[in-house]
């Protein structure tokens, strides 16, 4: 009787417990077609399912009281809605998912200047969100790219901590950097025009590997990287992203958008960045990150035309103050000998905009212009510089048919001047100052769905090297949907520009020879992309983009550190210099809210003269990145582990007596970061950098050669100039800072805290 009794009471127990559950069902579709393996879950909560195969769902058994109901799928936004449920009451709500701006069909601009979804594009283009560098947050872009396969920012100087951006292995000249398609980042300005842009303005980061110069003139030699700006309709109204690091760093990006009338809007943006806490911990009283302190103010001005035509105004103002150097340095020390000290002070400001002609026909008119100054010191050297861009280009788009064309005319104006030997002639001071006008064209052919063509040519005219012809041609065979291979050739050209600030870097510890009247680059590139999506039935999704490239370069400007080690030579290489490789990035998103990212490179960039083969300096010979994400949804909370890898490098070492190694070894710097968005329009995140505590000092017995003779007053010359050995200079070793490839800097905490008001 008890048994039965007890039976009952369970029977009714869960009857009356299930009778006061409720269920939500529905179905999930985009643009009226059912979305399989959705994941949909109620927040803070283990309710959870996937829709199935006709994309219907049912959560059942849920409790009364109120809840955020939440769908996510791979290429899809969020889908969010509160909801409160009654006791007993069942509801039906049906979602419609709204395709991802961060899923593989973005649209990309650079591969052809015109906008075009990146699977359509003939050239291949590398899209990175703002998503992906919040996994390991930094500073600034320059420091970001280290999680970019191929791409490597290279510090130059141990000192001062300037650097440039190496794609496949090529060295900073041969990078072009732009902000929303505009050249206003070379030669001297490279490494400051990746700094101080606030990461929270940045729509996407778009990369071309391989020349383009078909499109964009000199220096998009080796590839070219194009910082997008968020537009002033999608960005939040108000944000601001602060973190600091147990080191003393402190960042800042703080940005708003407004309207200024009907026909205006603004996006205002600042970012500060502040480290002033010495440290040396590799023993050599030298600090080992430079001290900086830096703002940069950008704004963006959107105005309202008639039929949508297209008038944008953007300005940006930048100024760093940054120093390194001995432990014991002050400005008073700054350009005497008697403590070292590299000080640089900054000034720069660009100005870019779109303007759309009001006429029938599309007509863009681009424009751009910056004006860099620096007032820097290495040691008791001066170095003085003074450049200027101005850029103006004129494109027409025209769709005939199956054709699509763009014909474009551009003018470049650079003058640079500065207090070394690239701008002094017998006759004293003169600054390099030249006039660049270009023509260009390019046809894209649509035979049909599979099968595109695209046809380019670029004339320049360079009063100094006469005229310049690169053409280039690509094709894309699309096979399926989810396959698509793509070759691309084409041709590069880089003036005669020596002196950006890493070469300026050298100048207080090696002179500078220009062995000859030098001649302009010239490159050939070959590039074969092949672009896999794999869509699993339960949800998963994996991506693969793999190329094989080639470039032979002819003319190639290589800085010679071994003839003399107390001198850098510049030459036109008499022979050839090839880059050659295989890259692949693989992308793997998983239902249950695990992502995983692999990419790597294999390359061999050499240089061979009279018969020898040499490998490149500060060129690795395998490089891999990747990052593991995964969110645990009932607590809100994202888990991030990022990484790099580099092979060993050739190092500029002081000549056979130098006890340093002359190849870096295999090393890594890891990071993870733990990141929490439970409350509304707020992140907290932090975390810890270089995990592995890797600095370049293992291994070695000192990175900075005479670190305790820095104005080598101790050091004996012969009647040539070179040092030679004495009892407390046994090694015949003159100071040099250049000995670097990789960052001083240890292990680090991090904390941060994201405000986003949409």
């Amino acid at each position: 009787m008890v048994k039965i009794l007890f039976f009952a009471y369970t029977i009714l127990y869960f009857g009356m417990l299930n009778a006061q559950n409720s269920e939500i069902s529905g179905t999930i579709s985009s643009n009226g077609v059912p979305e399989a393996y959705v994941n949909i879950y109620l927040k803070g909560t283990q309710i959870g399912t996937a829709s199935d195969e006709n994309g219907k769902y049912s959560l059942k058994n849920v409790p009364s009281g109120k809840y955020t109901l939440i769908a996510s799928n791979i290429g899809f936004q969020k889908f969010y809605q509160i909801l409160t449920i009654t006791e007993g009451q069942d509801k039906i709500i049906d979602i419609n998912l709204k395709p991802s701006i961060e899923s593989l069909d973005e649209m990309v601009v650079t591969g052809t200047l015109k906008p075009v979804s990146r699977l359509e594009s003939p050239v291949p283009v590398e899209v990175y969100k703002p998503t992906f560098f919040k996994k390991n947050p930094t500073a600034s872009i320059f420091e970001a790219l280290q999680n970019v396969n191929g791409v490597r920012p290279q510090i130059n100087c141990n000192v001062c901590n300037t650097g440039d951006i190496h794609i496949n292995g090529l060295e900073g000249p041969y990078t072009l950097v732009l902000i929303d398609g505009m050249p206003i980042v070379s030669g001297l300005g490279t490494v400051y025009g990746l700094s101080g842009i606030p990461n929270s303005l940045i729509e996407q980061i778009e990369v071309v590997k391989g020349p383009a110069s078909t499109l964009y003139g000199s220096e998009a030699v080796g590839g070219l990287i194009n910082i997008i700006t968020k537009n002033n309709l999608t960005a939040p109204k108000f944000f601001a992203d602060s973190f600091v690091t147990d080191w003393g760093e402190f960042n800042l990006d703080v940005g708003t958008k407004f309207n200024v009338g009907k026909k205006a809007n603004v996006l205002l943006g600042a970012n500060y960045f502040k480290y002033d806490n010495p440290i040396d911990n590799n023993g050599d009283n030298f600090t080992d990150l430079t001290l900086q302190d830096r703002i940069s103010v950008f704004q963006k001005w959107n105005f309202t035309r008639k039929n949508s035509r297209i008038f944008s105004l953007a300005g940006r103002f930048f100024y760093e103050d940054r120093w390194g150097g001995e432990m014991q340095w002050t400005p008073e020390f700054r350009g005497g000998d008697e403590v070292y000290g590299e000080s640089i002070y900054t000034r720069r400001w660009e100005v870019l905009g779109k303007y759309e002609l009001p006429i029938e026909e599309q007509m863009m008119l681009s424009f751009s212009y910056n004006d860099h100054k620096q007032n820097s010191v290495y040691g008791d050297v001066p170095y003085l510089a003074d450049q200027r861009i101005g850029f103006t280009q004129l494109t027409w788009y025209k769709t005939i048919g199956k054709h699509s064309l763009l014909v474009g005319s551009a003018l470049r104006y650079n003058y640079y001047d500065d207090s070394t030997p690239a701008t002094f002639s017998t006759e004293g001071n003169e600054p390099d100052e030249v006039l660049i006008p270009s023509l260009f064209i390019q046809d894209e052919v649509a035979f049909n769905k599979k099968h595109s063509l695209l046809l380019g040519g670029r004339y320049d005219y360079d009063s100094r090297h006469g005229n310049i012809f690169t053409p280039r041609a690509a094709y894309r065979f699309k096979f399926t949907d989810n396959d698509i291979i793509r070759l691309n050739a084409g041709t590069g050209f880089r003036v005669v520009n020596l002196f950006t600030e890493d070469h300026a870097a050298l100048t207080g510890s090696r002179d500078v020879i220009i062995a000859e009247e030098l001649k302009p680059e010239r490159s050939f590139n070959v590039n074969l992309n092949y672009l896999k999506k794999i869509y699993g039935d339960n949800g998963t999704f994996v991506g693969l983009d793999a190329s094989l490239f080639y470039t032979n370069f002819q003319n190639v400007i290589i800085p010679d550190y071994d003839t003399n080690p107390n001198q850098i030579i510049y030459d036109n290489l008499n022979g050839t210099s090839i880059s050659k490789g295989i890259s692949a990035n693989v992308d793997v998103a998983f239902y249950n809210g695990l992502k995983l990212m692999i990419g790597g490179t294999i390359q061999d960039v050499s240089n061979t003269e009279d018969g020898v083969k040499e490998r490149q300096i500060l060129t690795e010979s395998y490089s891999a990145n990747w990052s593991v994400s995964y969110d645990i949804r009932t607590w809100d909370l994202t888990i991030d582990y990022t990484g790099n890898l580099y092979g060993p490098m050739r190092l500029p070492t002081l000549g056979d007596n130098d006890p340093r190694s002359d190849f870096s070894p295999a090393w890594s710097i890891q990071n993870i970061q733990l990141s929490y968005d439970g409350i509304e329009n707020l992140e907290f995140y932090g975390g810890v950098k270089n995990l592995l505590d890797w600095t370049p000092n293992r291994g070695n017995p000192f990175i900075i050669a005479r670190a305790n003779d820095p104005f080598d007053k101790e050091v004996t010359f012969d009647a040539n100039g070179n040092a030679v050995a004495t009892p407390n200079n046994p090694n015949a070793l003159t100071f040099d800072p250049s000995y670097v490839y990789g960052p001083n800097q240890g292990i680090r905490s991090f904390f941060g805290v994201r405000y986003t008001l949409n």
